[in-house]
């Protein structure tokens, strides 16, 4: 089978998703899905839709049938899917009607073993039962754990013949390898619907899978843990509180200067107000690139200043944030150390000793641990607990994508309200 390349159109605005089709089709894409969130948004009108203004490409339904394979086979057919998607976790009987239903109705089936424990084992039972494809996903939720379908993909091929597509995450860097561990269907979302030129995007994925060569990209990619600095360093501290459900602000804690930007790990300090000693202490202690977060009560008198900063920048933490007091701002404004606080005052208090370093601190209202990952910029801070820390980095970054190509259409001459049909998503 010569590789094709899916775009799965996962909106939930049939105009969006029509237009990333659009520019899908004319980068190169082979076959075009009708991803579940559209076909939950929209039904199967957006089939129909696609059927009409694609007359000769292959559309793929993904249903994620359940149960009730025959009825949910036969009007994905009727509507013009030309290959229908179960799920490989349903039973035995609802995969073998889909498949029955689909040689009836002159539909494929595609299995999806998304979330199947066992995929080797379940892909030879489909295999067996006469299905025409079978998918390998990595679910968005496990992309954001910094995992790929990659390893499952390369058991299973070894162990079947049927044509085998795959996808989670897939971009210009990895669509060459997609085929080098054995697909036959590569199946791309985001790095191209999300891509502020998709045409440009498909085109490049294209082209890597028709040259086998990895195309390199900043976006459309997941990191592990290794590399959430890397990913925070890119998205803004609105970003992140987007991805943790508009959450983890240091309430009150601004920023000194603007043009401000600040990551790192916390190094936590809690001391009393006006003390000094330990925040001060914290540097000598603090790796670089980690950022001291002080909890002096949200108070003065200022406990940081020049020759803290000086002192700082000897040694390598990329910042501080202090729910407290600050002084010295013009030296420390003109020396760009990223430095935030709730407060800013001229009298500065005395290095009394008390306090610790490297416990559970609260600053701007949230609990902050030693470890937790800090993004700060004009906006304010975020605190990201170090326990989802790869998780909503990598969520964080899904929403700048999103947001890019949202921006795009903006200045293509519409408007926020209606990019997004803001009035036919409003809570009824």
């Amino acid at each position: 089978m010569k590789p094709v390349l899916q775009l799965a159109l996962d909106f939930v605005d049939l105009k969006r998703a029509l237009k990333s089709a659009r520019a899908g089709v004319a980068g190169g894409v082979d076959w075009l899905e009708v991803g579940t969130p559209l076909i939950k948004s929209e039904g199967l009108l957006a089939v129909r839709e696609l059927r009409r203004l694609f007359p000769r490409v292959t559309l793929v339904a993904d249903m994620k049938i359940m149960d009730a394979g025959r009825i949910e086979v036969e009007t994905a057919a009727k509507a013009g899917a030309n290959v229908v998607d179960v799920l490989g976790a349903a039973s035995d009987a609802t995969i073998r009607e889909c498949i029955q239903a689909g040689k009836n109705y002159g539909a494929q089936i595609v299995v999806d073993l998304i979330a199947v424990k066992d995929p080797v084992s379940r892909g030879k039972q489909i295999e067996d039962f006469g299905a025409d494809y079978i998918t390998v996903h990595c679910s968005i939720d496990e992309q954001m754990e910094g995992k790929d379908p990659f390893g499952t993909l390369r058991r299973l091929v070894e162990t079947i013949s049927l044509p085998v597509g795959v996808a989670g995450g897939i971009n210009s860097e990895t669509a060459a390898r997609a085929l080098d561990a054995g697909a036959s269907i590569v199946i791309v979302g985001g790095a191209i619907t999300k891509a502020v030129d998709p045409e440009e995007a498909a085109s490049s994925i294209k082209k890597a899978m028709q040259e086998r060569v990895a195309i390199p990209t900043r976006l459309f990619k997941r990191g592990t843990e290794e590399e959430i600095r890397d990913i925070l360093e890119q998205v803004s501290a609105a970003n992140l509180s987007d991805a943790l459900h508009r959450g983890g602000v240091l309430e009150g804690i601004r920023p000194l200067f603007q043009g401000i930007k600040l990551v790192g790990r916390a190094i936590t300090v809690r001391t009393y107000p006006g003390d000094w000693a330990k925040p001060v202490q914290a540097i000598d202690i603090a790796e670089k690139g980690d950022v001291i977060v002080v909890d002096a009560g949200g108070v003065g008198p200022a406990l940081w200043g020049e020759l803290a900063t000086h002192s700082a920048l000897q040694k390598g933490p990329a910042g501080i944030v202090v729910d407290g007091a600050i002084r010295d701002t013009y030296d420390i404004a003109k020396l760009k150390f990223p430095a935030f606080s709730r407060l800013i005052m001229p009298n500065a208090g005395e290095p009394k000793g008390f306090g610790e370093i490297g416990v559970p601190v609260t600053v701007g209202n949230q609990r902050v641990e030693n470890g937790d990952w800090i993004v700060g910029d004009d906006d304010g801070v975020v605190v990201l607990p170090r326990s989802m820390a790869t998780e909503y980095a990598n969520r964080s970054m899904d929403v700048l994508e999103k947001e890019n190509r949202i921006r795009e259409e903006i200045k293509e001459g519409s408007t926020l309200s209606k990019v997004t049909e803001l009035l036919r998503w409003e809570k009824q």
